[in-house]
């Protein structure tokens, strides 16, 4: 089986080009934050300067391995479940359902290789680009130069390789157990983890109240609350959508005609499947959110207090928007992937669609409507989370419930994951409409 699976990544790198972005841009990150653990461990480096580099590698490092992971299952289970004929097909001619999974496995290593090879040029050029920003800031001395070490080679493969592979191994179980009709097992499992994740960040979140205001932990519990509170109602999304679905029905078909009622009925028959749509859009919404305004209450709480702010401070705001950074980088990757393999997925609907009497301008209406309401869905969800860290966070370190700061912050959210949603859902679905319907119809699913 692995040497089948080289022979599928040879002659078919278009279907793994997905998976190869999302590992590189992971391996890269890793690795350029992993080399500050190599510059700070060089001999000559100050005290100050090790530990900032250490606290900058080993927090924002954290992150980029639970966005790898997530950012690399979402494109890999698109991949698998449009390959449902090729696995029936070596199931039919005898392979074993370990079989297949160990070659989906074996495909996801070789292309998580080589993006960690490709990754090692731009990680060498950007653990430079943040050292240099880190010296800028005054927060390392000038003096201490870049090492591109064995930490950062080490974390590199030893977490984009595992990583890729982890996520091939559950998105191709989940597929042979729904194709044999045991999906319910692994059904219990998720909404168990979504449960736990809802609980432990309600814990983490009404923690914020046993710290004091000056507390340097203080935005520690909240962040990771809502972090946790994001991922819980990112799993029961599903669920989630449909209650919306019931309450839009109405005035979507009054507002958008039949591109509406078509959107509300395609999104009600598809919600399991739009989870992997919606977990991109409310973890973003929700971990950026909640990330930058506590940020802005931290940062106000201090210019009123009339302390300079220091290094420690300078620290903080660097791993905040360094780490909203790349959670919209990846949330980003996530999203359009998505995206695209399930747009793209549905020519065969389209053309039925089509033939059925619908015009080419009603499925993209529909196409557009899906998007609109995957965008408030995933919106609305994320925002809740946020706001259950936010709240706790700006009494306890403002003395006010509400905190000062406006909306713009979030409505420049908002903005980013509509327009990644809509442009990526719309282009992809009028690209596709390019192909007549009687031969869209034609091509196997």
């Amino acid at each position: 089986m692995f040497s089948l699976a080289m022979r599928s990544v040879r002659h078919r790198p278009g279907r793994f080009g997905a998976t190869l972005l999302a590992s590189f841009l992971g391996a890269a990150i890793i690795m350029a934050f992993n080399s500050l653990h190599d510059t700070a461990g060089a001999p000559g480096v100050d005290g100050v300067s090790s530990e900032t580099l250490g606290l900058a590698a080993g927090v924002v490092g954290g992150y980029g391995t639970l966005l790898v992971f997530f950012a690399v299952a979402s494109t890999l289970t698109v991949n698998v479940r449009q390959r449902d004929e090729e696995i029936a097909l070596l199931r039919s001619a005898g392979a074993t359902p370990a079989q297949i999974r160990w070659m989906v496995v074996g495909e996801a290593a070789a292309v998580a290789v080589v993006a960690a090879l490709l990754a090692v040029g731009p990680a060498v050029l950007g653990g430079q680009a943040l050292l240099t920003g880190f010296q800028d800031s005054g927060q390392v001395a000038k003096d201490v130069d870049h090492v591109f070490g064995p930490v950062a080679v080490a974390a590199g493969f030893g977490v984009t390789v595992p990583a890729s592979m982890g996520a091939a191994f559950l998105a191709v179980r989940r597929a042979t157990r729904a194709a044999a009709g045991t999906a319910r097992a692994s059904g219990r499992w998720r909404r168990l983890g979504g449960w736990a994740a809802l609980a432990l960040g309600t814990a983490a979140v009404c923690a914020t109240f046993t710290f004091d205001a000056t507390d340097p932990a203080l935005m520690a519990a909240p962040a990771y609350g809502a972090i946790l509170l994001s991922v819980g109602l990112a799993v029961f999304s599903p669920a989630l959508l449909r209650v919306l679905l019931d309450r839009l029905e109405r005035p979507l078909g009054t507002l958008f005609g039949a591109s509406g009622l078509l959107a509300v009925q395609n999104m009600r028959r598809r919600a399991t499947q739009l989870s992997g749509v919606l977990m991109p859009l409310v973890l973003f919404t929700g971990m950026a959110t909640g990330t930058l305004y506590m940020q802005a209450i931290e940062n106000d709480a201090i210019d009123a207090s009339g302390l300079t702010r220091s290094v420690e401070d300078k620290n903080l705001e660097t791993l905040n928007l360094t780490v909203v950074g790349i959670i919209v980088v990846f949330s980003c990757i996530m999203l359009i992937n998505s995206l695209y393999a399930a747009t793209s997925y549905r020519r065969r609907e389209f053309g039925q669609q089509r033939l059925a009497g619908a015009t080419p301008g009603q499925v993209l209406g529909m196409v557009g409507v899906e998007a609109l309401v995957l965008t408030v869905s995933g919106v609305v969800l994320g925002s809740a989370a946020a706001v259950a860290g936010i709240l706790p966070f700006s009494s306890v370190r403002a003395s006010a419930l509400v905190p000062d700061q406006g909306l713009g912050t979030w409505l420049g959210i908002v903005a980013v994951a509509a327009a990644a949603t809509l442009a990526t859902s719309v282009a992809t679905a009028r690209r596709t409409l390019r192909t007549p319907a009687v031969r869209a119809v034609a091509v196997t699913a």
